[in-house]
């Protein structure tokens, strides 16, 4: 068995606090004043510092360790987190993370001009400590004790994560002598205990000059499973003779040596009824647990389920040709076993889309920046989850359709205002389950697409002859196109018409679908139809000529028969179904199958985007479990097939691109129509 590289673990473990520092510090540019987000990004901080130097980036610690010390400030309350400072932050966190990825290719000039911003905005705190310094220092007459006063508490789970609190004591009794008082408050009684759980706190009294950071490092790796508070025995001794812990029940002080009357004082007992009630919530908390795998083991594993579903198609297509009872229902447990297989594998491939989400943050805060437009940035459904190949593919369409939705949706303040909008434009991404699809919206409350503009721009390139009769739908299609862009200069961000066709193609390789609706001065509504996952689908297995053929389960509608009088008016190709008219369109002539098609044809009524078309076939045999095979790069031209897959039979069956097909018969009817015409 491989065992990965521990620089590989350390570089996944950082990127998960990257997200945790990006996330805390855009939080804190809009709630300045949260003490958990400055305690969230300083606690990420102090693990990427310490992890880097255990791992060996030395570099990363160094860097980190300035931008600990500039931060600390802030967790102090002495600065306020603005907007300013904030983006330089979240520079140097983009340094940190191209220290660890890409160390190579990070410039040590751009790392000493951030820590110069950052030392610019904190500088007048610090020309101000020595003053205050002065003022605080005794006579030199008056002798006051170095060291400090501390409170260590532990999360109860840390016995279990192989954390020693004795161990962590005796590292910190070599900074210097150390008075140590445990504190039972928190002790349950017998029968509600938990001996893998830790319920001791401790009083520490320290007797050394060292500094504080000294003392962090001893608690570095258990920093987040632990409350630490720090006293300077100066301050304590200056404020009270007795010290006591903020945030926590009075206990008795610990007196500076061990006496007989300390230590039954700091013993008693004292298990208030919240702390009970507690204890079975953490045990059930402990249930849950994960486990980190690589995302080749999952594909592979993907594969092999693949594998065990033809077969298992193989089995009950023979255990059914046969009349062997017992041959029948080990091939119908097999097949239960199968499914159940195959829905346990494809969920642990699923992935939360609140993921992605996390990532568009920071394009919204820079391009809102950039281009002098607030924008509100508002996100939900991110427990929705999707097949985590899917979540790869759908970054960069998501990409181009925020910016496209902030430069050409939203307007600038000065013409919000006067159509009497509010000045914060709002962009707004959320997914949904809809059946076996899920859907992604992006929506804003620009200005909506002028149509109009559009229209001119297509006319201009010759995509449609000037005073043609379209429809809006047919219009805002055009924004799609490779090279169309209504951009009247080109900028950093567009007008080089690169983006919307690229959306399109890649989630038309997802075997998804595009829905975009506008309203004029209210906004941009794009929504992304797309399949759970990319490996196995429902289908619906049709036969045309001798061929047969897959159509992915949930673009179908519904079936009917194709009636004699529809037979009849082959000029008409119109259904009609329950007085709705849908154009059908006959497989076997988009498909060049010869021969004449059979009696009682079946029409399979599919749906893409807002079109409803028929496409008949000569038979429908009936439901699929369709493992996905990519075609070759031979048959990369095939733009009506996304795959192909092996039936139990041992041969292979066509998936047909029902978004593809209708365009090619669309066309198709064009290039008639300008023939006829002609």
């Amino acid at each position: 068995m491989s065992s990965m590289d521990p620089t590989e673990i350390f570089r996944q473990e950082a990127s998960e606090l990257f997200e945790t520092l990006e996330g805390a510090l855009l939080d804190l540019g809009l709630r300045p004043d949260d003490r958990e987000l400055v305690d969230s990004a300083f606690r990420a901080l102090h693990t990427i510092k310490g992890s880097g130097a255990m791992f060996g980036f030395d570099k990363v610690a160094a860097f980190t360790h300035e931008f600990e010390t500039a931060f600390e400030l802030v967790r102090k309350g002495e600065i306020k987190p603005t907007q300013e400072l904030i983006a330089v932050a979240l520079a140097a966190k983009d340094y940190i993370r191209a220290l660890i990825e890409a160390p190579d290719d990070a410039d040590s000039i751009i790392g000493d001009a951030i820590l110069d911003d950052l030392k610019r905005f904190v500088s007048p705190v610090e020309q101000v400590l020595p003053v205050e310094s002065e003022i605080d220092t005794p006579p030199a007459s008056e002798s006051r004790p170095a060291g400090w006063q501390l409170r260590l508490e532990f999360e109860s789970h840390i016995l279990r994560n192989g954390s020693n609190p004795l161990d962590l004591l005796d590292d910190l009794c070599k900074l210097g002598p150390c008075f140590v008082v445990p504190v039972t408050d928190g002790v349950p009684l017998l029968d509600e205990l938990e001996p893998e759980d830790c319920y001791l706190k401790w009083d520490v009294t320290l007797h050394s000059g060292c500094d504080k950071d000294a003392i962090d490092d001893v608690f570095m790796f258990v920093q987040d499973e632990m409350k630490l508070t720090l006293v300077p025995l100066a301050q304590v001794e200056r404020a009270a003779p007795t010290f006591a812990m903020a945030e926590a029940e009075p206990v008795a002080p610990p007196a500076p040596a061990p006496t007989a009357s300390s230590a039954p004082a700091a013993a008693e007992p004292a298990t208030p009824p919240e702390r009970k009630r507690d204890e079975p919530k953490r045990a059930e908390e402990r249930g849950i647990a994960t486990v980190r795998v690589q995302a080749e083991r999952l594909d592979e594993l993907m594969d092999r389920v693949g594998e065990l579903v033809i077969a298992q198609a193989r089995l009950s297509q023979l255990a059914a040709a046969g009349s062997d009872l017992s041959i029948k229902m080990i091939a119908e447990e097999i097949e239960r076993l199968a499914a159940s297989l195959r829905d346990t594998t494809m969920g642990a491939r699923m992935v939360p889309i609140g993921s992605l989400f996390g990532r568009f943050r920071r394009l919204v805060h820079d391009l809102s920046r950039d281009l002098g437009k607030p924008v509100e940035f508002v996100t939900s459904g991110e427990d929705t989850e999707l097949d985590k190949t899917m979540i790869e593919c759908l970054a960069d369409p998501l990409v181009h359709l925020i910016r496209n939705a902030i430069d050409h949706g939203i307007e600038d303040s000065e013409t919000r205002a006067a159509a009497g909008k509010t000045e914060n434009g709002r962009i707004e991404l959320y997914a949904i389950h809809s059946g076996a699809q899920v859907l992604v919206t992006v929506k804003d409350n620009g200005g909506g697409l002028n149509t109009a503009r559009i229209r001119a721009k297509a006319e201009e390139q010759g995509l449609i002859a000037p005073g043609a009769a379209m429809s809006d739908h047919e219009i805002h299609q055009f924004l799609f196109h490779p090279g169309f862009s209504t951009a009247q200069t080109i900028s950093a961000l567009s007008g080089r018409g690169v983006g919307m066709d690229v959306v399109k193609r890649t989630i038309e390789n997802m075997r998804g679908s595009i829905d975009l609706s506008t309203k004029p001065g209210a906004g941009t509504c794009v929504t992304l139809r797309l399949p759970l996952t990319l490996a196995i689908i429902e289908g619906l297995l049709i036969r045309v000529g001798e061929g047969r053929y897959i159509i992915p389960l949930p673009a179908v509608e519904e079936c009917v028969e194709l009636t004699a009088d529809d037979e009849r008016s082959r000029g008409r190709n119109f259904l009609n179904v329950r007085g709705n008219l849908v154009p059908f369109l006959r497989l076997r002539d988009i498909l060049d199958v010869p021969g004449s098609p059979g009696l009682h044809q079946k029409t399979i009524i599919i749906s893409t985007g807002e079109t409803r078309v028929g496409l008949v076939a000569d038979q429908i045999i009936g439901n699929h479990q369709t493992v996905i095979k990519s075609l070759s790069k031979l048959h990369s031209d095939v733009t009506i097939f996304s795959g192909a897959t092996i039936l139990g039979d041992g041969t292979a069956a066509l998936i047909l691109d029902v978004a593809q097909l209708v365009a090619l018969a669309q066309s198709r009817a064009e290039k008639q129509q300008m023939s006829e015409a002609a």
